[in-house]
C-alpha cells in the first residue's frame, strides 16, 4: 500500500475535505496547496499525478494527532 492510499483512506474515513487536510499540515507548519494535494489524490494513471512521499504523510499523522487531541500541554 503506497502512502497515496494512506492518505486516501485517511481522508474518506475521516470524512475530510481538502480544505481540512491543508488546516492539519498547517498545525505543524507544512505548507502544501489545494492543488498540490488534489495531485497526491489522483489515480496513479493520471497525468497530474503526484506520489505522496514519507515527508508530506508523516506531517499529517503528526497533524492529525492535534486535530483529534489538540496541543500538547505545557509541562
Amino acid at each position: 500500500m503506497s502512502n497515496n492510499d494512506i492518505m486516501k483512506k485517511l481522508r474518506v474515513a475521516l470524512q475530510l475535505r481538502d480544505d481540512d487536510v491543508v488546516k492539519i499540515l498547517e498545525l505543524v507548519n507544512f505548507r502544501i496547496t489545494k492543488t498540490e494535494l488534489g495531485a497526491i489524490f489522483r489515480n496513479e494513471d493520471h497525468p497530474n499525478f503526484k506520489p505522496c512521499g514519507d515527508q508530506i504523510l508523516r506531517n499529517f499523522l503528526n497533524g492529525l494527532v492535534i486535530y483529534k487531541r489538540g496541543p500538547k500541554a505545557p509541562e
